[in-house]
């Protein structure tokens, strides 16, 4: 078996938009980098069908948004604006990028719901659904595929549809404003005159109504398609740092 070439991540995101990662994401990877993790972003298309901004204009403002967060870009694909499908060769994509960073934990947009005005991009859904049966794939031994299989420990969704309460919200008050400045560094979506919605003004809403979830000003919520296993449910409750008495008794009997 040959030597992994790839730098070993503890969370790749995928998004279908050169945008996505940060709109969702953002404020969480910024939390994550800060406390040490490594993290990645896997972009699937080239956003060339957006209103504003070029595949080239688009691919630099993604690059500055990651540098800004702290994470790195590992993928930027051309799979087709508004054409993502989950076929066999897209999960394919998804299981290879998976084995190559060998993530422990993997993100990307809820692969349920519908389509059209208010409601998810196709490409959103789509995405969902390659990385989800791609991750699957990225466990089969058989597949057309060089790097050894990997399972992850579990995938988390954003993107929710309001019909869709998130399993958790992540409290981004103190990155709110580098969360801010990654999004900024959309130009040509988020700060483009030519257009007439303020979409930094939607996203923080919708960050202080995740954030009123817990409690919290800011927040970006996600779900769990599937049941986690959970070896200490007081990780849950941020509890995992504190050591019970017993424990810590027999510890010191031990080094006695």
């Amino acid at each position: 078996m040959s030597e992994n070439k790839y730098e070993r991540l503890d969370l790749l995101v995928f998004g279908a938009h050169p945008d996505d990662v940060e709109v969702g994401c953002g404020g969480l990877l910024a939390k994550l980098n800060k406390r040490g993790y490594k993290t990645g972003l896997a972009i699937l298309t080239q956003g060339e069908m957006g209103t504003g901004g070029t595949p080239e204009i688009r691919k630099k403002e993604v690059e500055d948004a990651a540098a800004i967060m702290g994470s790195k870009i590992v993928a930027h694909l051309d799979m087709g604006d508004c054409k993502l499908k989950d076929d066999y060769e897209s999960r394919l994509i998804a299981a290879r990028l998976i084995r190559q960073y060998r993530p422990t934990l993997v993100m990307a947009p809820w692969p349920r719901g519908g389509h059209g005005k208010r409601a998810s991009h196709p490409d959103h859904i789509a995405c969902g659904q390659i990385v989800m049966n791609g991750a699957n794939f990225a466990t089969f031994k058989k597949l057309p595929l060089e790097e050894p299989i990997h399972r992850i420990k579990g995938l988390f969704h954003y993107f929710l549809p309001p019909e869709v309460m998130p399993t958790f919200v992540i409290d981004i008050g103190e990155e709110f404003e580098t969360w801010i400045k990654a999004l900024s560094a959309h130009r040509s979506q988020f700060l483009n005159p030519e257009k007439d919605r303020n979409y930094l003004w939607a996203l923080e809403s919708m960050a202080r109504s995740y954030g009123n979830h817990i409690g919290v000003k800011y927040g970006q919520g996600y779900a769990i398609g599937e049941p986690l296993e959970v070896t200490d449910p007081f990780c849950l409750v941020g509890g995992c740092s504190r050591i019970p008495e017993f424990f810590h008794d027999r510890k010191v009997k031990d080094e006695e």
